[in-house]
């Protein structure tokens, strides 16, 4: 489980707050600054000097106190232009969000306000993080200096790379607003200063860090992986989406910390946030990062380097499984040896070379392909090397990670709830929802491919409890698998075969054998007594009342 948090800062109590995926442990309401010394070359240590005083003690400490003179002034020039830029770009933002309820997807949870921070860029946007405005109902943002709130609107949110653009309409907020320039990839030891509005005041806060480390990383607000830049800078809840400035330039944007550790912050680097303002200019809205749909093993062992035909000095990684919607399927087959990508040699442990001695996984290559956009691998296979080309594209599992900004799915039929698996549902077991959710639907969850387009898990989630269903209560969270002996695709199919069935009987193949059976008009006469009895206003979401609607007037629809 992962220890990473995210950092909006919430002000009603509410678990929603954190990442549904991972365990999350409690903020410390402190503000911290940490001190960063960059190293300048000092001209007078190096000048050779052939008197002893020169390399007296004295003579040392004079110089090291110049040396140390310099440096603090160095840091001192960093922060106040960190402090100058924020002032004109980065914002507050409040927002009033409301999570839907999947256990009982028909209403939802409490309304939750929180905060975050952002900044503006080219164009009169503001970036902030995904989590900042998830699930939102209603945003506002804040200028430095300024008492007055505006209305704010998403233009484009990206949960799989916890990035968020807002948009606001009134010129008087952008009276003296300086968007800010995006720079590059800072290196290590490098120094970065994390401006925000985090928890433990309401005005603008600067904290400094240093760089330790450039690599993929959890983004716990997604569940995905994705290159992270780790910083020793403290960064609190409400300095999400707050900019990490490098000189006078953005090196990328707070969003998460390392919980149980003191100084870890993350901030998400300026490629991936490149990549998603360029997606969403290009497309009209987030389309995705790519993906290969590849399960691979590393081949760091001689024995198995040796079985799949690997002569001495050749690298790659061993694919396991393929998804079957994704390019590669028609490229690709088990047990390949991918050896290069785009002409980048994989290593065993399926890493490439980055920067300067450094080494990322093969996988950020990959992220960082746009939409259709064709890759060439090199793959050993059968003994024999072979160059293929594979068109890449965003692919979704076939149970989603998360729902935000999208009410849940369901259909009721005589007191049972049928809805999508997906993992907000299971989260809803708890935090620790790993061990606390149903064993088979869990590993599917996390494990099972999907076999064809718009393919759903469909689980019977719960039974509302009357005459028609007695005896049926201690069947939920299976998984319902055929409607009168036709295997279903998704809800919607479920729900086309429930709605026009014309036999006298209804019969519901479940996982594990299990069986349901009732009388269709009997079940149709009960379903409304029900949802009259719950107070649920209709039998199916939003969603499932379109779809039936474009099936009456002849348009085909996609769940």
């Amino acid at each position: 489980m992962s220890k990473f948090v995210r950092l909006a800062r919430t002000i009603s109590s509410s678990s929603a707050l954190f990442p549904h995926p991972f365990k999350h442990s409690s903020f410390t309401a402190a503000n911290y600054s940490h001190s960063v010394s960059v190293v300048v070359p000092d001209t007078e240590t190096q000048q050779t000097n052939s008197t002893n005083s020169a390399n007296s003690p004295s003579s040392f400490r004079i110089r090291k106190k110049a040396q140390s003179r310099r440096n603090s002034a160095f840091t001192h020039t960093n922060n106040n232009t960190a402090v100058e830029l924020a002032f004109n770009s980065v914002v507050k933002i409040f927002t009033v969000s409301c999570s839907p309820n999947y256990l009982l997807p028909w209403q939802n949870k409490s309304q939750r306000e929180s905060m975050g921070s952002g900044f503006v860029i080219p164009g009169r946007k503001i970036l902030t993080n995904a989590h900042v405005v998830a699930d939102h109902s209603f945003v506002l943002v804040r200028k430095h200096g300024s008492p007055n709130k505006y209305r704010a609107q998403v233009k484009a949110v990206g949960h799989e790379c916890d990035l968020a653009l807002l948009i606001v309409d009134s010129d008087e907020f952008w009276d003296g607003m300086i968007p800010l320039e995006f720079g590059d990839i800072p290196f290590l030891q490098q120094a970065v200063a994390v401006v925000g509005y985090p928890q433990g005041g309401d005005t603008i806060s600067v904290t400094k860090g240093v760089v330790s480390r450039v690599e993929p990383t959890q983004y716990v607000h997604g569940a995905s992986q994705l290159m992270a830049i780790q910083i020793d800078a403290a960064i609190n809840p409400g300095n999400s989406g707050g900019p990490a400035i490098m000189g006078k330039k953005v090196a990328g944007v707070a969003f998460q910390n390392l919980s149980g550790a003191e100084n870890i912050g993350y901030i998400i680097p300026v490629p991936v946030i490149k990549h998603f303002i360029s997606g969403v200019e290009e497309n009209g809205k987030y389309i995705g990062f790519c993906s290969l749909g590849l399960s691979c093993q590393t081949t760091e062992n001689v024995h198995l380097r040796n079985h799949f035909g690997m002569q001495p000095g050749m690298t790659g990684v061993l694919v396991n499984k393929i998804n079957p919607l994704s390019d590669a399927y028609k490229v690709l087959k088990k047990d390949d040896i991918i050896l290069s990508f785009d002409g980048v040699s994989i290593a065993n442990d399926g890493t490439v070379p980055f920067r300067n001695r450094e080494r990322i996984t093969f996988d950020h290559l990959v992220s960082m392909k746009k939409l259709n956009e064709k890759a060439v691998v090199r793959v050993l296979r059968d003994g024999q090397e072979i160059e293929l080309s594979i068109i890449l594209q965003p692919i979704q599992p076939l149970v989603p990670v998360h729902q935000f900004d999208k009410l849940p799915s369901y259909y009721i039929f005589a007191g049972l709830v049928f809805v999508p698996l997906t993992q907000p549902y299971l989260h809803e077991y708890g935090e620790d929802w790993y061990n606390a959710s149903p064993r088979r639907l869990c590993e599917r969850a996390l494990r099972e491919l999907p076999k064809k387009e718009n393919q759903q898990l469909v689980i019977l989630s719960q039974v509302l409890m009357d005459d028609i269903n007695a005896g049926y209560e201690r069947l939920a969270d299976l998984q319902v698998l055929k409607v009168n002996g036709t295997e279903i695709d998704n809800l919607e199919h479920l729900c086309e075969l429930v709605e026009n069935c014309n036999t006298d009987s209804l019969h519901f193949d479940l996982d594990d054998n299990r069986v349901i059976v009732l009388n269709c008009e009997a079940a149709k006469i009960a379903t409304s007594r029900i949802l009259k009895r719950h107070r649920i206003p209709s039998s199916m979401s939003a969603d499932l009342i379109n779809a039936q609607n474009n099936l009456q007037l002849g348009v085909t629809s996609s769940c």
